[in-house]
């Protein structure tokens, strides 16, 4: 009988078992903050959009340059149940959310999701391409000068700078140098891979002088542990203990700052597909709100929210990964 109890409680305790319910709770943990940020992203997109100026009616109707007579007016504002008090078109708008339905887009008059589908790739091509990009430089950056007196000074200053650039004046500069006077790229379009270069480049620059900063600042806390010692003396090439060891625990940090770079980036893309001519959700989100279009906007935002969730779930399981601390694993 005892042993029955001591073997239970062993096979509780053991480290598996620990592991097993640390990975179901981080999972559980993130369901339900993922979905209390949307609800809270849809809200706050509701009230917004009630307290900027403008009329959905307007677009609704055909935009600024329809006339549509009174009766029209007054028949699509019962449709479409703007004449309820806010507190019931706010019980509507997330009644409807709840249950998967976005609704029509009032300026587009299609459904928000076929909007969505049609529009979100070229955004997560352009966000993606970025961050790729923003993490070769920073990793090859920290790599290369982290720890080396003189090119580590002067690679600290170039990523402050970049750091500090704002995206869309780097993407301004970028088009003005790159497509207009050398003709080097395209500087509109979102048909081919070259459209996409100036874009990315301007995205990813400022976020890969951040990564940079933080990475190296890790990477040198990282080549002062006991582990570094250990590889060298067993006769690790520098390369290797700057690559295998160091670098492994120096981009932990960047690992997470990359969740909120998803949802920055994504933000930025708004101006930056607005200045290239790009097609995107950031485009048809300053577009959206232009005309008012509460569904759209809406949808768009908790698109975002989505994969901002998503982008912290992946980054979470990458550290996971990455990290031996993480999981008890030494280097």
């Amino acid at each position: 009988m005892n042993a029955s109890i001591d073997n239970g409680s062993t096979v509780h305790s053991s480290p598996v078992g620990t592991a097993i319910r640390r990975a179901v709770g981080r999972v559980f943990y993130r369901v339900v903050s993922g979905v209390l940020v949307i609800l809270v992203a849809a809200t706050l997109t509701f009230f917004a959009l009630h307290l900027t100026p403008g009329d959905p009616i307007t677009a609704i109707l055909g935009g600024p340059t329809a006339n549509p007579t009174p009766q029209a007016i007054a028949a699509a504002i019962h449709e479409y149940g703007l004449d309820q008090p806010l507190s019931h078109q706010y019980y509507i708008y997330m009644r409807r959310i709840v249950s998967g339905d976005l609704g029509q887009s009032f300026s587009q008059h299609m459904p928000v999701i076929d909007v969505m589908r049609t529009q979100s790739l070229p955004t997560l091509e352009l966000t993606l391409f970025a961050m790729t990009i923003a993490w070769f430089l920073a990793v090859i950056s920290t790599c290369l000068t982290a720890g080396v007196a003189r090119s580590g000074t002067v690679m600290s200053v170039v990523e402050t700078i970049w750091a500090g650039l704002p995206p869309f004046w780097l993407g301004l500069i970028l088009l003005s140098v790159l497509s207009f006077k050398v003709h080097l790229l395209p500087p509109a379009g979102s048909d081919n891979f070259a459209a996409i270069i100036l874009p990315a480049l301007a995205m990813a620059i400022p976020l890969a002088g951040f990564m940079a900063k933080i990475a190296r600042e890790s990477f040198l806390v990282a080549l002062q542990q006991p582990f570094i010692l250990s590889a060298r003396m067993r006769g690790a090439s520098e390369w290797r203990v700057r690559t295998r060891h160091a670098l492994r625990h120096a981009i932990v940090p960047c690992v997470n700052l990359s969740t909120w770079a998803f949802g920055a980036m994504i933000g930025n893309a708004v101006a930056i597909e607005m200045i290239f001519s790009r097609k995107g959700i950031g485009r048809e989100l300053f577009l959206a709100v232009s005309y008012h279009d509460m569904p759209l906007t809406a949808g768009i935002v908790m698109f975002i929210a989505l994969f901002y969730v998503l982008a912290s779930v992946v980054a979470d399981a990458v550290v996971q990964i990455v990290d031996p601390r993480s999981n008890g694993v030494a280097s």
